[in-house]
């Protein structure tokens, strides 16, 4: 069998070898190229924009929220302050699941289901990238724990940070207020900006109306991180501007003792400087404990206190409209007495009731069997009704209404705090636009005595006495002192501001009005002579009852028969010393029933204190402060320790 063998071509083969490797090198020689000019552009022309990104993981921005401002009395005493804690926290982005993390993180921190729908709320308007509080005020054995086991747990991380503190609990909390986490419709109407890394906010009182004030300008820090987010170095840092510090005219000392006189009655106290405005104690009672408002308060607790029949975080102070009762007998005379329309040494006589032309229904007077032959000093006195009716009817509504507007009892008394309601004066022209009604000449005699559609805060009270006692001076009732700048110490007084004169051209008719006030306390037969026992100084006052609603003309007001909830408030207004004015308080009771029994000792008590301890430990401050050898300037002037 015959072998056939194939010649080999190298040539061919030659060339074909050299063609490939030209091919693979040209190859090779283009993506080399394309890699040097991927490089080129990587490390040259986009240099700076992937220096950032790189930074970008592992160096971050992050908020340095400013200390909140600190809100002290006018001794100096602090009533709110800024603790420190640690709180719980995480980065969504860095961890993988979620929910495993937290139940994790439960067997080492003590963490609620309340805590967990509060952190998912928050979740919702936060960035994945930025921290979001789980669990605030940690134990310092929940913080122990958590840093053993730190490593476990990538983008969780515990924060040392401040929370707001009242050291007096629920004295004061109405006038102070307190703060909360910041709420959607909140995150609508602040600077977002300015609010990076703060969770909290002033909710009511002085915390927000001088939220502003208060929370200082957030700065900003550059961090180095590792791989899970942990922080290893600050590089540079803005600092915050803190807040500025708040001194208010209350004297806490003061205020407790106005909240103890009230007992576990419910009701209002408010005490006013006549000579300058400021509210030396603002009570509302009953009061709440503001610390459970910090952390975030569970909702069991919140619920108990919403739905309390006792309403404690209802400020009855600035937001509870009264019938004023008796208490504006001293306007309604002193109306009487400007408008000329009556003879104050001229008796009308009280039989018990009161009647109108040609209508049988008798307004009766409070004391059943009359009071006899009343002028306007003993109508005051004794607190006559009858008396009052027959006034009330020769005024009318409209002057009656007209001179009692500039005292404010229809109008804002414009407080620093948030939430004041108006008063209600009614007037012809109110009832036709609210109640489709003309005006009765009946509803004008039990407005002459403070009942029907008259309505008043306890601060509008208060303010009213006030002007009463400067004669229709009056100024705005204010609750802020000064602000103090935490880093020079330097304080800013806040002026008395001027409200609207009450135009009373005869002095002599206000002079009338205040002796038979000082009466009221000092006679025999006044209506709150009880508190004039051991007074060492005179006191002009008014007792008031208001009734609840109304009794049938065939029914007898008995107070032990009738749900306490239903019975009369109890009211008292006044001013001290007489000659020299330096307090003006209003009280109510609500159900207390008579204003000299149970609403005028609380006032007494108020007083006391005021002018027997806070007004001489002042002076002597003053004195000791103003000596020439330590004297000290306004803005220096620091208040009495």
């Amino acid at each position: 069998m015959a072998l056939h063998h194939t010649i080999k071509d190298h040539f061919r083969e030659t060339r074909l070898f050299t063609s490939r490797a030209v091919a693979a090198l040209l190859i090779s020689i283009g993506l080399m190229a394309v890699l040097l000019l991927r490089l080129f552009d990587l490390q040259v022309i986009k240099h700076d924009t992937y220096a950032v990104l790189s930074d970008k993981n592992r160096i971050h921005i992050r908020a340095v929220p400013p200390t909140r401002g600190l809100i002290y009395d006018r001794n100096g005493t602090l009533l709110a302050e800024n603790l420190p804690s640690y709180r719980l926290e995480v980065i969504v982005e860095q961890v993988k699941d979620l929910d495993a993390t937290i139940a994790e993180l439960r067997h080492l921190v003590d963490i609620s289901d309340d805590n967990i729908a509060a952190f998912k709320k928050r979740l919702k308007r936060s960035k994945r990238y930025k921290p979001v509080s789980l669990r605030s005020r940690l134990s310092d054995e929940e913080v122990a724990r958590f840093a053993v086991n730190r490593h476990r747990f990538p983008g969780v991380d515990t924060v040392a940070h401040l929370y707001r503190h009242y050291p007096f609990k629920s004295r004061g909390v109405h006038a102070v207020g307190y703060v909360g986490r910041i709420s959607e419709k909140e995150l609508h109407t602040i600077d977002t900006n300015n609010y990076e890394g703060s969770d909290f906010i002033g909710k009511t009182g002085i915390e927000r109306f001088y939220e502003d004030l208060l929370h200082g300008e957030v700065g900003v820090e550059r961090v180095e991180t590792n791989a899970q987010g942990r922080t290893l170095r600050v590089l540079d840092r803005d600092e915050p501007v803190p807040g500025l510090n708040i001194y208010l005219s209350l004297d806490a000392e003061l205020q407790g003792i106005a909240e103890a006189a009230m007992g576990d009655n419910n009701g209002a106290v408010v005490a006013i400087d006549p000579t300058d405005g400021s509210v030396l104690a603002l009570a509302s009672m009953p009061t709440f404990n503001p610390n459970l408002f910090v952390g975030g308060i569970d909702t069991k607790t919140y619920r108990a206190l919403q739905d309390s029949p006792d309403q404690p975080m209802f400020n009855r102070a600035i937001r509870g409209r009264y019938p004023p009762g008796s208490t504006v007998k001293p306007f309604i005379g002193l109306a009487g007495l400007e408008y000329g329309l009556i003879d104050p040494d001229i008796s009308t006589y009280c039989q018990g009731w009161y009647m109108l032309d040609g209508d049988d229904r008798k307004y009766r007077d409070w004391k059943k069997t009359g009071h006899g032959h009343m002028d306007l000093n003993q109508a005051l006195v004794e607190s006559c009704d009858v008396y009052f009716y027959d006034l009330a009817l020769t005024l009318g509504i409209d002057r009656l209404s007209a001179f009692l507007e500039p005292f404010g009892f229809s109008d804002i008394t414009g407080i620093d705090i948030s939430g004041e309601l108006t008063g209600l004066v009614p007037t012809r022209q109110w009832k036709r636009r609210h109640k489709r009604q003309p005006w009765y000449p009946g509803e004008t005699l039990i407005t002459g005595i403070g009942q029907g559609f008259f309505l008043s805060t306890p601060l509008q009270l208060a303010t009213a006495t006030a002007a009463l006692s400067h004669y229709g001076s009056q100024l705005r009732p204010r609750l802020v002192a000064a602000t103090e700048d935490p880093n020079s110490r330097e304080k800013v007084w806040f002026p008395a501001t001027p409200n609207v004169a009450v135009p009373v051209g005869d002095i002599d008719n206000w002079s009338y009005i205040i002796r038979a006030m000082t009466r009221v306390v000092h006679s025999r037969k006044g209506t709150a002579r009880r508190i004039a026992k051991g007074a060492q100084y005179k006191i002009a006052g008014k007792t008031g009852t208001s009734q609840v609603f109304g009794i049938k003309q065939d029914e007898k007001y008995v107070a032990e028969d009738i749900a306490k909830k239903l019975r009369d408030h109890a009211l008292f207004i006044g001013f001290a010393p007489v000659d020299d004015p330096r307090i003006a308080i209003a009280v109510i009771v609500e159900n207390g029933g008579s204003g000299g029994a149970i609403a005028s000792p609380i006032a007494r008590k108020v007083m006391d204190y005021y002018l027997n301890t806070v007004l001489p430990r002042e002076a002597g401050y003053i004195e000791q402060t103003t000596s020439p050898s330590n004297r000290l300037s306004n803005t220096e002037k620091e208040p009495t320790p």
